[in-house]
């Protein structure tokens, strides 16, 4: 029988971003092939009431969605079912295309179930993003868009970047994050500071009451990082992502300096900032968990710190496309052992 680890030998002859690209114009063809399309659906998206919620009026079939930067140019949208996710986010996009860093830029670590990449929001531009995304908007499963600055930009003219997107995309997108933690945009992250984010989310406020996220960096101290979430919260975000991928390069033997590191190496460091900014902000704002999460454990783990929601990427690559069918079977099960009826009685049940 044909499976995924097959496919991943294959998969794994090439380099990563070719695998990627292989894998890209496969999810783009997939919803044309109907009969295929349906079975995964069928078999990879797990629907039960126990796991579906309402979310800023939207509602979510499942709390797993698939995180930034695996569809940069939303041309995947319509396959996401098939791979069993709940909801999906599109980008990072920039104002104006970009080719992101020179090449080669992304590395696998099978042993570690770990991947490093130094993209740098190499996307279609803003004006060809959207073109996709109309295409497919309004989806039946959320859609959220991750923007970001261009890399020519200079820091004090970045707030014009994201007013720009902002406007762009405010209207075709269910929810709309500030991506200002990637590692790979030079000094993007100095924008991580009290001062831009009240700009920022004051600029937001005025311009549309769609719900937008900031994704925060793991590398921060965690007290500045808490104090960062706070005053996100406090100047109009509707929520935080926790977190991006990180830059502690000794996670993984043999890592290259440059980059971010995410898969399984990211769990622990992920998690653990996450519960620091949870214990501060349950009940508060919606959270969002990411970073390491490939099991419906590790799941379950973050949705009971306080995660609305969760989202996965980097453990496609190794787990393949039945990922997120295990991990809401076996969030449902965790929540049948625990005698739990619905999702919204684990979210933050270990900080209740």
């Amino acid at each position: 029988m044909f499976t995924y680890n097959t496919l991943k030998k294959i998969l794994f002859l090439f380099q990563p971003e070719t695998a990627h690209h292989l894998g890209e114009y496969g999810l783009r063809v997939l919803p044309n092939c109907r009969i295929l399309n349906n079975y995964m659906v069928k078999k990879n998206f797990v629907m039960s009431p126990k796991l579906t919620q309402e979310v800023f009026g939207i509602e979510f079939k499942n709390p797993v969605g698939l995180a930034a930067g695996f569809d940069k140019n939303a041309t995947m949208i319509k396959s996401m079912p098939a791979l069993g996710f709940g909801f999906t986010e599109i980008g990072t996009m920039t104002p104006r295309a970009q080719d992101g860093n020179p090449k080669p830029r992304m590395f696998r670590y099978p042993e570690q179930k770990s991947v490093q990449n130094a993209m740098g929001f190499n996307n279609e531009g803003s004006a060809k993003v959207l073109e996709n995304l109309k295409k497919v908007y309004p989806f039946t499963i959320p859609v959220g868009v991750n923007i970001g600055k261009n890399k020519t930009t200079p820091e004090e003219h970045a707030l014009l970047d994201y007013k720009a997107l902002i406007r762009k995309f405010k209207d075709t997108s269910d929810y709309l994050v500030i991506n200002i933690s990637s590692p790979n945009t030079p000094n993007l992250r100095d924008l991580q500071n009290e001062k831009f984010i009240n700009e920022l989310f004051g600029m937001a406020k005025e311009l549309t009451d769609k719900p937008i996220f900031l994704k925060i960096a793991p590398d921060m101290e965690v007290d500045v990082a808490v104090e960062l979430c706070k005053t996100a919260v406090n100047a109009g975000a509707a929520g935080i992502i926790a977190t991006n991928t990180t830059i502690d390069y000794s996670l993984v033997p043999n890592a290259k300096d440059f980059g971010g590191l995410s898969g399984e190496c990211l769990k622990e460091k992920s998690r653990e900032i996450f519960e620091q900014i949870a214990k501060e902000l349950f009940g508060k704002t919606v959270l969002i968990s990411v970073g390491g999460i490939s099991t419906g454990e590790e799941a379950y783990k973050r949705l009971k710190l306080g995660a609305t929601l969760v989202q996965a990427y980097s453990g496609l690559v190794f787990e393949g496309p039945s990922m997120v069918r295990k991990i809401n079977e076996e969030i449902l099960e965790l929540m049948q052992k625990d005698g739990f009826n619905s999702i919204s009685e684990v979210i933050g049940s270990d900080l209740k």
